[in-house]
């Protein structure tokens, strides 16, 4: 017997179980359909897990050097498989969290595989869903008014070069690694990159990282990108820019595993104990019934409209399914959009320019809105403040003076264009910018808003200052 909803999202990761949440909150019948685990890869082999890890890493290399702190102690010892369990015990905390959302949603959840179905018996256009379930039980059908696609992504592979599980590995097994390697190659430089190459040479691993464009965090503002270079050198990271990697010659296997790569006309070799696969993440649109639909996909996503509405107007599709900004706040913020979209609302569309993006590397990474290049290539005449926290007495205090903050804004209007931000605890305060640019604010107001001391968050202040040459301590 088929069961009727107003709602059935398939994928109960970040944007879909939030997108769920939401439609229940507005008196929708709602079902997820989910083949893991609630929570997806955001909870279990992404953003929480990678980040439990960062932070023992942190942890690990600030009791290496207590001593400049004045606390003598004896060399501390890592013990991984406690760093692993605290990770998991955070996974599981969380995992039964979102459970007990779903329950006090009365959102009813279904395990298994599911699928979009074409016409049939059960309704007369595309959108049932079969839910397959494992050991051969009977398929589940699903009627829904709406269905919501979030089935997120899957890391990128290099052609010629599999993923092993032993030698190869992507992130999603690097979580689970049991023994830390001696050393590792790391082939990708962008967020992902970055923060497993920071973490492990936090750890003590040996790493090189190979990246394809002329600059790691390519995404970046450039000084943001050399800022993080000088960071990665500095703690023993070799990086190497302009590498394009040649997978068909390298070699992973229990005699030796060497990656094999051209820079600047020679062709050179990188040699470590493991690979990590870091260059990018690919969409889950195989083997979902798309092709039992009108739904369009290009270059291996679904298209829709600012609402997340594909060709087929009762589907939607949020999250990393559907390209753009992969980040887990962008799924939750596109599932609540397209769910009240649904539900007859006039939600305002999501505005890439407000969206924060963090780098939860040591240092950290973060920005809002354009960088420098993009505002001049965009027609903008720009004039830039940038704050060191080397003038921050809080971050003397803390240890850690690292980096600076750095603003964009428009001469002509002086709005703010973008922030970006590199150095301690940079993925706390992006939000004082992401407000900002919501209210549309100029450098100067951000330069009168009082800022407590000594606070790191002074350095966004004065940067706001240097603005039109008027910081304080600089």
């Amino acid at each position: 017997m088929a069961k009727e909803y107003d709602l059935v999202v398939l994928g109960a990761g970040t944007g879909g179980y939030v997108a769920a949440i939401r439609a229940s909150q507005l008196g929708m019948k709602v079902a997820v359909v989910e083949k893991a685990k609630l929570g997806g890869t955001c909870l279990h082999k992404g953003c929480i897990p990678s980040k439990a890890l960062l932070r023992s890493a942190e942890v690990y290399k600030t009791v290496k050097n207590s001593a400049d702190f004045g606390v003598e102690s004896a060399p501390p010892a890592l013990n991984f498989s406690r760093v692993q369990e605290r990770k998991q015990g955070i996974v599981e905390q969380l995992y039964k969290g979102v459970q007990h959302l779903m329950k006090k949603g009365k959102i009813d959840v279904y395990e298994g595989y599911g699928r979009i179905l074409g016409p049939s018996i059960f309704s007369p256009s595309p959108g049932t869903i079969s839910v397959e379930k494992e050991g051969g039980a009977d398929n589940e059908m699903l009627v829904p008014r709406f269905v919501l696609i979030a089935t997120g992504s899957k890391p990128k592979t290099l052609p010629g070069l599999p993923v092993d599980r032993k030698h190869v590995l992507t992130s999603d097994e690097a979580l689970q690694l049991e023994t830390l390697p001696d050393s590792i190659t790391i082939i990708g430089g962008g967020v992902i990159g970055i923060e497993w190459a920071s973490m492990l040479a936090d750890f003590g691993v040996k790493v090189t990282v190979l990246e394809y464009l002329p600059r790691i965090l390519p995404l970046e503002d450039e000084a943001v990108s050399k800022e993080m270079l000088r960071a990665m050198k500095k703690k023993g990271v070799k990086v190497v820019t302009n590498a394009k990697v040649l997978a068909d010659k390298t070699v992973a296997d229990d005699a030796k595993t060497v990656v094999v790569y051209e820079h600047k006309g020679k062709t050179l070799e990188a040699t470590a104990e493991k690979i990590l696969v870091s260059v990018g993440r690919k969409a889950n649109v195989d083997d979902i019934g798309l092709q039992n639909t009108d739904i369009r996909v290009e270059n291996g996503t679904i298209i829709t409209n600012e609402y997340y509405q594909t060709k087929e107007s009762h589907i939607y599709a949020v999250g990393d399914v559907i390209g753009g900004l992969q980040l887990a706040h962008v799924a939750s913020h596109e599932g609540i959009i397209a769910v009240e979209h649904m539900a007859g609302g006039s939600p305002q569309p999501l505005n890439i320019h407000q969206v924060p993006k963090c780098t939860y590397s040591s240092p950290e990474v973060a920005s809002v809105g354009l960088s420098e290049a993009e505002a001049a290539e965009q027609g903008y005449k720009v004039k830039t403040g940038t704050f060191s926290f080397k003038a921050i007495g809080k971050a003397l205090v803390y240890g850690d003076t690292s980096g600076f903050v750095k603003l964009v804004s428009d001469v002509d209007t002086d709005d703010l264009l973008g922030v970006h931000m590199i150095g301690p605890h940079v993925t706390d305060m992006i939000s004082e910018a992401a407000l900002a640019k919501v209210l549309d604010a100029t450098a100067w107001e951000i330069g009168e808003t009082i800022h407590p001391h000594p606070s790191l968050s002074e350095a966004v202040g004065e940067a706001a200052l240097a603005v039109d040459g008027k910081a304080i301590h600089g």
